[in-house]
């Protein structure tokens, strides 16, 4: 294939999460999250684990960070442990807590590599959870003012802010379905979390624009939804649900178009949604400057009377079928279709435009192959997979340039293997490997192959 080269100044980095990686789970007045309850809960994550140790980067960031360096990282995209913070989600501000992201921050900058932080990935304070979590409108509240609290201490140097991570898996996977924390079934609690997510996102965002934040920004798992018969009527409509409980949902009120009518319609068969109040859609619309994408795989459905639905998506039971993965397929057992990717990234860009995008998170959970890379590659662990993964998006993401999208940069995910959500340790998804006895780091023929990339910012 032909070299393909990426703009002048497009950011090159990795991303991560606080529970996933950081461990110290009580150090120094860290409170309990709603994933350390749901960790220890029998039967919700693969064979028990937790993230009280993780990947242990709470003790061992300063070696992180070198290694981010060695690979030639730009930008780094972590998140920020609300419980280390406010250990009750409220009150006053855990010096402490601050002091290690003060570290981070630092220790990034002095290797160049630009900080972009993530006020909310997922570990919501069980005391805010004891409250009704997400389901109560003050949790936005609250959540703002914790986003001012980290601003206030970090916002001299980080430049980078985003909001929430996912909302999407907060609101259904958590309150929907109850595969992860706080494991809630109720689709009526669902939409209220999505709605005030969005209203956290819009205060927070407004707190952060008043203390002087340079780029303030939100990042989904937007989603490509296709058909399974293009030509079905059937299937056009349920591609229609499923993008506005998806996609529409979160991206119509961000953007200051308000939620959807056939959405609000459809959650109204459900529940009244009488949590949306006058003037939150305006709340919700809070400027942004930057839309964070995350993408994995495409979506396909079927529209079908009998349609077995997904408690993900309250409401397509008996209009929808989820269609099975086919072709290659990740270790999650998630289709690898990179074309999706350009086809999303097209549509963000008609739909919203003069919305910068980025890619905040991209990656694929392969087994390791064992034993030593090929030539050149000493001492890093096989994983031949994940290199051909990362390669096909990437190409899928330059032809989105090629096409008038304006991408900003690029962060797979993940740095590191880590604790993968109710997957536990199971799934591995770093480009470096993590030995979680010994917490050696080794890192993988992708992290080499990611190294090329960057120093020629191109394939």
């Amino acid at each position: 294939m032909s070299e393909l080269r990426f703009p002048e100044n497009f950011v090159w980095g990795a991303a991560t999460a606080a529970y996933q990686i950081e461990g110290a789970a009580r150090d120094d007045g860290r409170g309990p999250s709603i994933w350390d309850t749901f960790s220890r809960t029998p039967g919700k994550v693969f064979a028990g684990h937790t993230g009280d140790v993780a990947c242990d980067h709470y003790h061992r960031y300063a070696d992180d960070v070198a290694l981010m360096a060695e690979l030639g990282l730009k930008a780094y995209r972590f998140s920020v442990a609300w419980p280390r913070i406010q250990p009750d989600g409220t009150g006053p501000v855990n010096p402490r807590g601050l002091d290690f992201y003060d570290r981070l921050t630092d220790a990034l900058l002095d290797r160049g590599i630009d900080p972009i932080v993530t006020l909310y990935h997922w570990d919501l304070p069980q005391s805010l959870e004891d409250r009704g979590g997400w389901a109560n409108r003050e949790t936005a509240e609250h959540f703002a003012t914790y986003a001012a609290a980290v601003h206030g201490r970090l916002g001299d140097r980080v430049r980078t802010w985003t909001t929430l991570n996912e909302p999407w898996c907060s609101a259904y996977l958590g309150y929907g379905n109850g595969v992860h924390a706080p494991g809630v079934r109720d689709a009526g609690v669902a939409f209220a979390a999505v709605h005030h997510l969005l209203l956290g996102h819009g205060l927070a965002a407004r707190a952060l624009r008043a203390a002087g934040a340079e780029v303030v920004g939100i990042t989904l798992n937007v989603a490509d939804v296709r058909p399974a018969d293009p030509d079905s009527a059937a299937d056009a409509a349920a591609v229609r649900l499923v993008d506005g409980l998806q996609n529409r949902i979160f991206l119509d009120p961000l953007t200051g178009a308000g939620y959807p009518a056939d959405v609000l319609e459809h959650v109204s068969r459900m529940v009244e949604p009488t949590f949306i109040r006058d003037g939150d859609e305006k709340l919700i619309a809070a400027p942004i400057d930057l839309l964070g994408v995350n993408y994995y795989a495409p979506t396909y459905v079927a529209g079908r009377p009998d349609g077995a639905g997904d408690e993900a998506y309250p409401g397509t039971e008996r209009a929808v079928e989820f269609l099975p993965a086919t072709g290659p397929l990740t270790e999650m057992g998630w289709m690898i279709e990179p074309a999706g990717l350009t086809r999303l990234l097209e549509r963000l860009a008609a739909d919203h435009p003069g919305l910068p995008l980025m890619i905040t998170e991209n990656g694929g959970a392969f087994p390791d192959q064992g034993g030593e890379a090929g030539p050149g590659e000493a001492g890093r662990v096989a994983d031949a997979d994940r290199i051909a993964y990362l390669d096909g998006h990437l190409r899928a993401a330059h032809e989105a340039i090629g096409r008038g999208v304006d991408l900003r940069g690029y962060l797979v995910w993940s740095l590191l293997d880590n604790f993968e959500w109710a997957e536990g340790y199971r799934k591995r998804f770093g480009i470096v490997h993590v030995d979680y006895l010994t917490q050696r780091r080794t890192p993988k023929a992708s992290a080499g192959w990611y190294q090329g990339v960057i120093s020629r910012n191109g394939l």
